[in-house]
């Protein structure tokens, strides 16, 4: 299991795979109602509005690079556009590489690892 699929369930980890435009990038996503574009932090994998959609394009970065297994013992949420991490990583190296991947996010201003302990 990965993270999209333990943190977001499987229905996401499914929507990704079918869709040829999941990606950890925004491009100006048309805001479905009002007219406006959507905030880059609410924007989903295939660009929808998502009031989780930064968290999971984290969580699908971290799929996608070879380097993170999936953790069963930390979490990815998102607080506007601060990436929050809480749980425990087994490094310090592994932290420091998970938070250089979701700061590569579009729509991350920052990472916080202040509820995360290094076992």
């Amino acid at each position: 299991m990965g993270w999209l699929s333990r943190l977001f369930g499987r229905d996401e980890e499914e929507k990704a795979k079918k869709s040829k435009t999941a990606k950890t990038s925004v491009a100006q996503a048309p805001a479905s109602t009002g007219g406006g574009s959507i905030p880059s932090e609410r924007v989903g994998l295939n660009g929808e509005y998502d009031q989780s959609g930064l968290a999971k394009r984290v969580a699908y970065a971290f799929d996608q690079d070879s380097q993170i297994d999936d953790i069963e013992t930390l979490w990815v949420a998102q607080t506007g556009s601060t990436v929050v991490l809480k749980g425990t990583v087994p490094s310090q190296d592994l932290l420091n590489k998970i938070v250089s991947v979701a700061k590569k996010v579009d729509g991350a201003t920052k990472v916080d690892t202040s509820q995360v302990t290094v076992s």
